[in-house]
């Protein structure tokens, strides 16, 4: 079999949810065939995909300009589809010209349109898949604008004309999709490292062990400037040169993100879907920064709520690091039982029905 699946980079989320459908599709078929199509470099993505692909460096959607981790830039936005769109025939009559090349069995998008366009004129059967689709949000953002009927129209017939759209939980209701169909959470289990982390840092079992990630996006908290909480040792990514008495670098450590997370006592960062499903799948509680208009945070944040244990933090206690009172209530809500993660089982026998009884 021979999937051929686009994922956008807007952060690492889409990949995290891809990274699992494909990883269940590969132990399901030895032999997959992959094609992946996304702007990460190839070594971040092979991170998280435990199978041989072909790799295509590049972005198929325009998704929302950032001005930080949780702003929005809707302006830039609006151009950006604008122009893209101005352009939108001939965006997918390209596409379509490498679908009909590479003969895919299947096209998988998380969460780019164009290429659910394509597939439909190549043929080829087609499923969107994540928590959200760049049509609810761009018209969240930008849909009063003159432009934005018809750039939604376009958007909307592409999502609407796969054979499936798959809403990974927790996901937005997406009531004008009449192909989506609702799975599980999608998110990768760890396994703890502690006593390993504790050696290599030289920490005390009894020390409280809390992630700093705000995800794919470029936000780094003012940490040189922090407290030192008692009994409280950050980890944080290598590239934030973080110059504090009690803060590391995880990525020295060697291991795979998500037993680096398993492994902590707590994570700091921002709603999105890959932390939120991974902390609460691996029982670890969150504090999140609340990205404030982002569509999607009411979604995620009211599935952890029932799922694990987290609370707000704001803003200027990110600025100041007075983060010992979140910290504590924090760790005294009660532990919920783990959730299960089985989102990508369903979704690959979703893919086998669809090959089974093709509808285009």
């Amino acid at each position: 079999m021979h999937i051929w699946f686009d994922i956008s980079f807007h952060g690492y989320g889409h990949l995290s949810q891809a990274a699992e459908v494909i990883n269940a599709c590969a132990i399901q078929h030895p032999d997959l065939r992959l094609t992946v199509k996304c702007a990460a470099p190839r070594a971040v993505i092979a991170r998280r995909i435990r199978a041989p692909f072909i790799h295509i460096q590049s972005a198929s959607d325009v998704t929302m300009a950032m001005v930080s981790a949780v702003e929005v830039d809707a302006d830039a936005s609006a151009r950006g589809y604008q122009a893209f769109h101005r352009d939108w025939a001939r965006h997918v009559a390209d596409y379509t010209a490498l679908l009909r090349h590479a003969v895919p069995d299947v096209v998988l998008a998380n969460v780019a349109y164009l290429p659910l366009a394509a597939a439909k004129r190549a043929g080829i059967p087609a499923a969107g898949l994540c928590s959200l689709n760049w049509a609810d949000i761009y018209a969240h953002y930008c849909g009063g604008r003159p432009e934005a009927a018809e750039i939604l129209g376009e958007m909307r017939a592409a999502y609407a004309g796969a054979e499936r759209f798959i809403r990974l939980e927790p996901a937005m209701p997406m009531h004008d999709l009449p192909n989506r169909v609702a799975v599980g959470p999608v998110a990768q289990y760890g396994q703890s490292q502690r006593a390993h982390i504790n050696g290599q840092l030289g920490l005390n079992p009894d020390e409280k062990l809390v992630l700093v990630n705000m995800g794919g996006m470029h936000f780094r908290p003012p940490m040189e400037s922090w407290p030192r909480l008692p009994g409280v040792t950050w980890l944080v990514q290598q590239d934030w040169r973080v110059q504090h008495a009690d803060a590391h670098a995880f990525e020295p450590l060697g291991m795979a993100f998500v037993d680096l997370l398993a492994s902590c006592d707590a994570v700091i960062g921002k709603p999105g879907y890959g932390l939120f499903t991974e902390a609460a799948v691996n029982g670890v509680p969150l504090l999140y920064l609340s990205r404030e208009d982002w569509p999607e945070e009411s979604y995620l944040v009211g599935w952890l709520v029932r799922n694990g244990r987290c609370l707000e933090v704001s803003a200027a206690a990110i600025a100041s690091g007075e983060l010992e009172s979140d910290l504590a209530a924090l760790w005294a809500q009660p532990s919920p039982p783990p959730v299960r993660s089985n989102g990508a089982q369903q979704v690959v026998k979703i893919i086998a029905e669809m090959l089974q009884n093709p509808a285009v």
